[in-house]
């Protein structure tokens, strides 16, 4: 796999700051009642498509959360554009994934508690 060069990593950085703020704009609320964290951001070397990383706590409301952010996606994406217009001349296309990380290492200390 190749390493990003140092314009991804510094638009990555950007989106997951304004990503992370927007989220955060919403409330709670907006998201079930769930915690939403943006914990990543990998964008494609032409920038034009993002893989932004979704943490949500309590992972049982994950499925819901998801089918929110889909439902919002032009709306966020929008949002992005304002902010990040300055930086960027086109905001790249936004794919959601799930963050598990944090579900694996619970995983693995229940299984090392045995």
């Amino acid at each position: 796999m190749e390493t990003e060069s140092t314009r991804q990593l510094k638009v990555s950085k950007e989106i997951q700051r304004d990503m992370a703020e927007i989220i955060r704009s919403k409330g709670m609320a907006a998201f079930s009642g769930a915690m939403v964290t943006v914990s990543g951001v990998k964008i494609s070397p032409d920038l034009s498509v993002a893989k932004i990383y979704l943490s949500i706590f309590p992972s049982s409301k994950t499925k819901e959360v998801m089918e929110t952010v889909s439902q919002m996606s032009r709306q966020l994406r929008g949002e992005l554009g304002r902010k990040m217009a300055k930086q960027l001349r086109i905001i790249p296309e936004l794919n959601y994934y799930v963050d598990d990380s944090l579900d694996y290492v619970e995983k693995i200390d229940e299984l090392l508690k045995k």
